[in-house]
């Protein structure tokens, strides 16, 4: 499993994406949450690096016309549109809904969920970009390194 580079590119893309996102974080906050390695939201996108990776590996081993590559591509788009449309608008309803919880909570009303909401799901067109250059060159990296090894 670890000499197939069509599963390793797109996993070590994910990863090196979470601990970019992680480093950005506790650069910007002063403080290490451990769900920043493994969750979703923020800069960059690692769902952007894992299908950029997928495809970008899948283009260099089987070309531009073959079916891997069209199905990979096509994955790659709906997964990077979806982050920045409907898993970026459920963050900005979790914020809307958790400062409306507050609100309530502050008159003495009890409503809402005991836990906030999530709010870093989904990513802006920057995250989804910078995660894309990431999996495309980790995936770029890999391949050739593939030649040396």
């Amino acid at each position: 499993m670890l000499n197939n580079i069509l599963l390793m590119a797109p996993v070590t893309a994910w990863f090196v994406a979470q601990l970019i996102k992680t480093i950005i974080y506790i650069a910007f906050n002063k403080t290490f949450v451990a769900e920043r390695l493994v969750g979703g939201g923020g800069m960059p996108s690692s769902h952007s690096a894992t299908v950029c990776a997928l495809s970008t590996i899948t283009l260099l081993k089987f070309g531009v016309n073959s079916f891997e590559f069209a199905i990979t591509c096509v994955f790659a788009l709906v997964t990077m549109y979806d982050a920045m449309g409907v898993r970026r608008e459920t963050g900005r309803q979790g914020e809307v809904i958790n400062d409306m919880v507050e609100t309530f909570k502050n008159m003495g009303k009890d409503i809402g969920p005991d836990k906030a909401l999530k709010e870093l799901i989904g990513h802006s067109p920057l995250q989804v970009a910078v995660g894309a250059v990431l999996g495309i060159l980790i995936a770029v990296f890999m391949y050739n390194m593939e030649y040396f090894i």
